[in-house]
């Protein structure tokens, strides 16, 4: 019997036991199931931070990249246009440099052919018009013309001497503008210097390589310049000699610059950096120009803003304050008009004692008055006009501002500063 007694004891404690296990596995698995949700959830916000940072980021690098691209490509517009004009510019600025024309001379063949000499003078007519549309020479140019002459070492030259070159210049309607003659002759060379070269160049005259003969230049013009009214189209070249002996010959025109196409002549390479890099800053400065303006609207629009508010303001202080002047005004009508005579002699009474005492103090202190009216002056402006305008005014801008309207004795003796205020 004791021992069935005892079991339930027993039994209790093991139960207690297996409970509290139990409860202890339980907390264990919450703990470890609230640990397991903690971890996963900052691993979540961790996750959803760095998902943002990325989009960011990457939204970011899109932006700036198309930026950078945008700005890449006006870039390089801007240089191709600054380029574009700079070469438009010395294309049509630039007159033409040089210009070589072959001279055929012709001359007449009716005359008696036993003779050596020629029947007329050897005449060519040379155009100055290139592609029988442009002309060759800009107005306003200095030009050097010059006549270049192959003329072979024959005695028949050698025993001509000097002969005449003529040079006659005409417009559109065979007008002779310029005229001009210039005399010339083979370069002087002995029978000694002549068997001499002969001999040291006869394996090249034996080739052909070399040819026994001089280049003769006759200069005809030296500051030729065209007239825009009476422009040249042409000239004809004469050689005043029948007994001329001629190889070929060559006319060239080379214009002589000055100033800024001297400049770009002589120093091509400096002269285009210099103008492709002022056109364009000159069109980036356009372009951040208009920017600006299709932007903000302007270069300076805040401070137009700011002006355009604090004008508003002032119109609507403005207009408060007149009609507060006016509703004054209404009131003030209608007290005048239900208040009796009687409060209205009292008062015009009280005023004068007011003012007499006021003359008495004055009388009194003498020295007060100065520092009072010293004290009235750096009022504002507004103060003045309305003390100016009457009693009506100033008590209606007391009103305005917020407190009790005094008479005028009372203000001038509370406006009046004692000795302690004055230091």
């Amino acid at each position: 019997m004791s021992e069935h007694k005892e079991d339930p004891p027993q039994r209790q404690q093991s139960a207690g036991l297996a409970e509290g296990t139990t409860a202890q596995t339980r907390n264990r698995r919450r703990s470890l199931c609230s640990g397991s949700d903690t971890m996963g959830g900052a691993m979540g916000s961790v996750l959803h931070w760095l998902q943002d940072v990325a989009a960011v980021t990457l939204l970011k690098a899109r932006r700036t990249l198309f930026q950078a691209a945008i700005l890449l490509c006006v870039l390089v517009l801007l240089l191709w246009v600054s380029i574009f004009l700079y070469g438009s510019f010395y294309y049509s600025y630039m007159p033409t440099v040089s210009f070589s024309t072959p001279v055929h001379f012709q001359y007449t063949s009716d005359c008696d052919a036993s003779e050596s000499a020629l029947c007329s003078f050897p005449t060519a007519n040379i155009s100055f018009m290139k592609n029988e549309r442009d002309q060759v020479m800009a107005y306003g140019q200095p030009y050097r013309v010059s006549l270049e002459l192959e003329m072979p070492e024959s005695p028949v030259n050698e025993q001509l001497g000097m002969f005449m070159v003529k040079m006659s210049s005409y417009t559109r309607g065979w007008k002779t503008v310029s005229s001009v003659r210039r005399s010339t002759m083979l370069h002087y060379r002995s029978s000694l210097l002549q068997s001499l070269s002969t001999l040291l160049f006869s394996p090249f005259l034996l080739s052909g390589m070399a040819e026994q003969k001089q280049l003769i230049e006759v200069e005809l013009f030296s500051d030729y310049k065209t007239n825009a009214y009476q422009p040249t189209v042409g000239a004809v070249i004469e050689i005043q000699s029948k007994r001329v002996q001629i190889y070929s010959s060559q006319l060239r025109i080379h214009a002589y610059f000055t100033g800024i196409r001297y400049i770009l002549y002589n120093f091509p390479l400096t002269s285009a950096v210099i103008g492709v890099a002022t056109n364009f800053a000159f069109l980036s400065v356009i372009v951040l120009f208009s920017y600006l303006q299709f932007i903000w609207g302007g270069l300076w629009p805040p401070d137009q803003v700011r002006v355009r508010v604090m004008m508003g303001d002032n119109t609507r202080i403005q207009q408060r304050r007149e009609e507060a002047r006016k509703r004054m005004e209404k009131e003030n009508s209608q007290k005048e008009l239900n208040a009796p005579k009687v409060i209205g002699a009292v008062n015009e009474a009280s005023d004068l004692q007011v003012n007499d005492t006021v003359a008495e103090q004055s009388s009194k202190k003498p020295s007060v008055l100065p520092d009072a009216s010293g004290a009235d002056v750096p009022d504002t402006k507004e103060e003045g006009s309305h003390d100016s305008t009457g009693p009506e005014e100033t008590d209606r801008s007391d009103v305005l501002d917020g407190c009790q309207v005094p008479q005028q004795g009372e203000t001038t003796l509370r406006q009046r500063p004692g000795p302690w205020m004055s230091l």
